[in-house]
């Protein structure tokens, strides 16, 4: 398996504490790998230090390139994008619009088919075609995050980086959303999947990774993590024997 996203010796924190103490992970090419672990174990400061949104220091190899020293902006120019836990849509603005801002990078390095790109995100999300008028501030939550998968999507990102994006969803939304990450691996869209929902990120992914207290404390296939006992104990509320 060829590595699209390589990550060594990564820390990073907020102040003078420092939250991940020398993190490694590694993403294949179109492959979805979650990275799980209980709150507080730097599962989200991880994306942000990738993201260059917060200081942070190590090796970050995209590409086969080293994208260390690069900003927030040219990350997802080189095709790296992040939705976030909040989503961070812009309500008073209509689905259409936000969708358009997703595109907004390309436009700005030359493409032209954002009708098409358009087309695309609504054969996915039928949901989102049907309100592309409405103000986003008036969607449901599975919706919002319909809208945010979306946008990221307008950009045609190489690596695509979820964070949580079960959390506040019915469990038949969520059920929704996994299946579209399926479908996008399936495409061939790599994705890196941050989620506390550990039983329901093991069964998608292909690859998983353990985070405590700052440190990859476990990794291999999900379904070797799926049976391990530690993981099953720990993660998934099952004793194993």
């Amino acid at each position: 398996m060829t590595a699209l996203l390589e990550v060594t010796g990564l820390r990073a924190g907020y102040g003078r504490a420092e939250v991940l103490h020398g993190i490694e992970l590694m993403v294949a090419e179109g492959e979805i790998a979650t990275l799980i672990g209980p709150n507080g174990a730097g599962k989200t400061t991880t994306l942000q230090a990738i993201m260059r949104l917060i200081p942070s220091q190590g090796n970050v190899r995209f590409q086969g390139v080293d994208v260390g020293g690069l900003s927030t902006e040219e990350l997802v120019a080189r095709g790296l994008a992040l939705v976030p836990e909040t989503r961070a849509l812009f309500t008073d603005m209509r689905v259409e619009e936000n969708l358009l801002l997703g595109f907004y990078r390309s436009f700005r390095q030359g493409a032209r088919d954002q009708d098409a790109r358009l087309a695309q995100v609504f054969a996915i999300f039928p949901r989102l075609q049907e309100r592309r008028r409405q103000l986003a501030g008036t969607l449901s939550g599975g919706e919002r995050q319909m809208l945010a998968l979306g946008r990221a999507l307008m950009g045609r990102p190489a690596l695509l980086m979820l964070d949580e994006p079960s959390l506040g969803l019915a469990p038949l939304i969520v059920r929704d959303i996994f299946a579209v990450l399926d479908r996008l691996r399936k495409g061939g869209l790599s994705i890196l999947l941050v989620e506390q929902n550990a039983r329901a990120a093991l069964a998608l992914a292909d690859h998983g990774m353990v985070l405590e207290m700052g440190a990859v404390v476990a990794t291999g296939a999900s379904a070797a993590l799926s049976a391990d006992p530690r993981v099953l104990e720990t993660y998934l509320g099952q004793r194993h024997g």
